[in-house]
């Protein structure tokens, strides 16, 4: 089911804002982790569903062909002149921004199989450091440039080697496109900003403040932060899972 449809999927990534893919990555995951369960499968099939429902093209899609690293790209993704409007209304604009397709084509390409896992990995933990400086500027939807790739990044080894290559192309324009569409231009300095626990265990304490919450973004966000910082050791990483949960208005 997973690998007849992501193909026919992966050009309309940005369905729901992302939370199609992002969905069908939680139940991969899922189900790679052992839970086969009837509910677990129901899930996988309802994420592929919701994304076919809300399939949605990025407009001017470019293949990266550069030389930059995740980090560099972000931070060259143009803003839409005015960031107005629903997310379908602004990705609808995209094309017609000066730069855009450039900005997406900078990217570094990948040499081989390998480079793309640690592209991929390098775009999860990018976008999850610049949701600390610039989170403020759409707290819910600017969490997608993290999720959304680290659902692809959980389900490459589930998908045949000739699909990473595109999967990584497809959730770039979608993680760039995000950028593009909500982030501000105003970076918040790093001095007026929280630092990550000085605790033992500081992921136990942002997993736990994360759960109190229970909001659903700052949940998935902290969820990505953690691994980011599992493989990075770069404390921003947990400061931005606290961060976002200053942003982000507690469940009642």
């Amino acid at each position: 089911m997973l690998v007849e449809w992501w193909p026919r999927l992966l050009p309309g990534i940005a369905a729901g804002a992302t939370h199609g893919v992002i969905r069908v990555g939680h139940a991969v995951r899922t189900l790679t982790a052992g839970d086969s369960s009837s509910a677990a499968v129901a899930e996988l099939a309802h994420g592929l569903a919701f994304w076919a429902a809300r399939f949605r093209a990025i407009p001017g899609a470019t293949t990266p062909t550069g030389e930059l690293n995740p980090a560099q790209a972000l931070a060259g993704v143009p803003h839409l002149p005015e960031q107005t409007g629903v997310i379908a209304s602004r990705l609808a604009r995209l094309a017609d921004v000066p730069g855009w397709h450039c900005a997406q084509a900078a990217l570094r390409a990948r040499a081989d199989d390998a480079e793309v896992v640690s592209l991929l990995e390098d775009l999860v933990g990018s976008a999850t450091l610049r949701y600390l400086t610039h989170g403020h500027g759409s707290p819910v939807l600017l969490v997608h440039t993290a999720t959304a790739p680290n659902a692809v990044l959980h389900t490459l080894p589930s998908l045949p080697r000739p699909l990473w290559a595109p999967s990584v192309a497809a959730v770039w324009s979608a993680s760039a496109a995000i950028v593009s569409a909500y982030e501000p231009t105003y970076a918040v300095p790093r001095e007026e900003l929280p630092e990550a626990p000085t605790d033992d265990d500081g992921v136990a304490e942002v997993v736990q403040r994360s759960a109190d919450h229970g909001d659903e973004h700052v949940i998935k966000f902290t969820d990505t932060a953690v691994e980011v910082y599992a493989r990075t050791s770069n404390p921003d990483a947990l400061a931005a899972a606290i961060r976002i949960a200053e942003l982000i208005e507690p469940r009642a």
